[in-house]
């Protein structure tokens, strides 16, 4: 589930350290608020869920796939040390599937070519400028639903730069928002025609497309290519390389070909990295130029 929350402020996420976690979302039948709690129950953990809102049957009857109930992880067989190492420690992880497409477009749009923090600072201004309070305890919590695909058309540019996201990102956003209903159908799409449905809006690439498949469709071969950390963990964590480029990983990953995306997300849940050349970059906030 974290992996739906964009930063530690998310307006439409929240994960508190009594294990509850709150979730704000917009489905086609309308705005819902989720509250899932952990509980064990013998030896096997046990989720309850309580929602709000006009979504919230929706919500409620996809629980299970959210939680990743249609995923296979039985499907899955290591072929390095490392990574069988790391299924062992984490058993339970599992894809989970939103079945909601522009929910994680959106902000995957807004992650590209700019760093996670000031991505995560335009996610969080667009939804409380732009979106409506979560149903129900949602809203004293703090929360936000995303704004409907037609809101984020009406933005004007200058609200777009005061949010930090520069006219590239902006537009794609809006031509996505345009056919949006066109984008929400890739989420009932085998995984080849689901990257060509994203990537036929331009400025949506394989990047923005696999991080939000990974998310929308729960596809345990939607590897994110073209991204700027990914392959050299890979690399560093399967061959020893520290330069690794997408090529480099694909040949990696080619024995986990149906499996990659999983692959690499076991590779990341080791920790492991290559060390760091030099102290990390600071970027200029686009708001501010």
């Amino acid at each position: 589930m974290l992996v739906l929350r964009r930063g530690p402020d998310d307006p439409a996420f929240r994960a508190g350290r009594d294990g509850v976690v709150w979730r704000a979302t917009r489905t086609p039948a309308g705005p819902a608020t989720l509250r899932l709690t952990e509980a064990a129950d013998g030896a096997a953990p046990r989720v309850t869920a309580a929602a709000w809102g006009p979504g919230a049957a929706w919500a409620l009857d996809r629980l299970p796939a959210l939680l990743g109930a249609d995923d296979e992880p039985e499907a899955f067989v290591p072929h390095h040390p490392l990574i069988a190492e790391s299924l062992r420690r984490n058993p339970g992880v599992r894809l989970i599937r939103t079945g909601l497409v522009m929910e994680s477009l959106i902000p995957s749009v807004l992650e590209q070519r700019v760093t996670t923090e000031e991505a995560y600072r335009a996610w969080r201004l667009l939804l409380r400028w732009y979106g409506e309070p979560a149903p129900g305890p949602g809203a004293a919590a703090g929360m936000y639903v995303m704004p409907e695909p037609r809101a984020f058309v009406l933005i004007p540019s200058w609200e777009w730069h005061r949010a930090g996201v520069d006219p590239k990102r902006s537009a794609a956003v809006v031509r996505a928002a345009r056919v949006a209903r066109r984008m929400e159908e890739a989420a009932a799409m085998a995984l080849p025609e689901a990257m060509a449905r994203l990537t036929a809006v331009p400025g949506i690439g394989p990047w923005t497309a696999a991080e939000t498949l990974q998310r929308a469709n729960g596809d345990p071969d939607a590897l994110t290519v073209g991204d700027l950390h990914l392959p050299r963990i890979v690399g560093y964590a399967l061959g020893g390389e520290r330069d690794a480029d997408d090529d480099r990983m694909l040949e990696l990953l080619a024995p986990y070909a149906g499996q990659r995306h999983r692959a690499a997300r076991l590779v990341l849940l080791t920790g492991i990295a290559p060390p760091r050349r030099a102290p990390r970059q600071r970027h200029a906030r686009i708001a501010r130029l």
